[in-house]
């Protein structure tokens, strides 16, 4: 099994949650984080660069403001991870920065707390 944690945008949360439903991804833990990638992105100054404001333009790259995201944490078993991976970046990619991260970490085990049951059996239904 495999926990995959994915930093995302706080609007798309979500479009990402029915989506993994969707995908057969019924458990998931979101939390409110904040955080900015290798790229130093002001939205209002990204906004103002999409409409062509040459001072927004200019600016861009300068901010080191910390914005707020979603983090999600997802354990699936194996043959779960790629279709898990792939429904993320579906719901949340838009081609320009900030769309977020993935990390893919192995599990080595895990122990329901109410039944003490162990290793794949505890996740849901998969």
């Amino acid at each position: 099994m495999k926990e995959i944690m994915a930093v995302v945008r706080m609007n798309k949360i979500n479009e990402t949650k029915k989506a993994l439903i969707e995908a057969g991804v019924s458990s998931m833990t979101a939390l409110e984080c904040l955080g900015r990638g290798k790229g130093l992105v002001n939205m209002a100054l990204l906004k103002g660069a999409e409409q062509g404001y040459e001072e927004a333009i200019a600016q861009l790259g300068q901010s080191d403001r910390l914005h707020p995201k979603r983090a999600i944490f997802v354990v699936v078993p194996d043959k779960l991870v790629q279709k898990t991976v792939n429904t993320i970046i579906k719901a949340n990619q838009t081609g320009k920065s900030g769309d977020g991260v993935i990390w893919v970490k192995p599990i080595y085990d895990s122990i329901s707390v109410r039944t003490s049951e162990n290793g794949d059996a505890v996740l849901d239904d998969f």
